[in-house]
């Protein structure tokens, strides 16, 4: 699977970002979905996760009640809606799906249990 990510830019804190990371092919829904980042001189960490059906998400303790995933299955789209951000949540935002086939409602938040990347978008919040 192919994954195309947009969104990103340069925002102020408070601010908001959506995160859209679109799949090629009929099989999105047969693979649960992850956001991960990489901030300036640190390693990629875990941000959200979701499961196949939707029906689970799971998420880093920094972002909670502040960042939402969710997928269209029928859009072959994974979200990732930004509120409230902060400047330490300035970093390069990737897309991933994990291992295909999973439990419909499986959800992983290790960056080796990804197997598939889209590429980078670059989110920089300013003070």
């Amino acid at each position: 699977v192919q994954l195309q990510a947009s969104g990103g830019g340069l925002v102020q804190t408070g601010d908001s970002v959506r995160h859209s990371c679109v799949a090629s092919g009929r099989t999105f829904s047969t693979y649960p979905m992850g956001w991960f980042r990489q901030g300036p001189g640190k390693k990629r960490e875990f941000v959200a996760s979701i499961s196949r059906s939707g029906g689970r998400k799971a998420y880093v303790d920094s972002v909670k009640g502040r960042f939402t995933i969710s997928r269209d299955n029928a859009e072959n789209t994974v979200y990732l809606q930004m509120n409230s951000l902060k400047p330490e949540d300035t970093a390069i935002y990737s897309c991933a799906a994990g291992p295909q086939f999973a439990g419909n409602n499986d959800i992983y938040s290790s960056v080796s249990t990804y197997y598939y990347w889209g590429q980078g978008t670059q989110v920089t919040v300013s003070s």
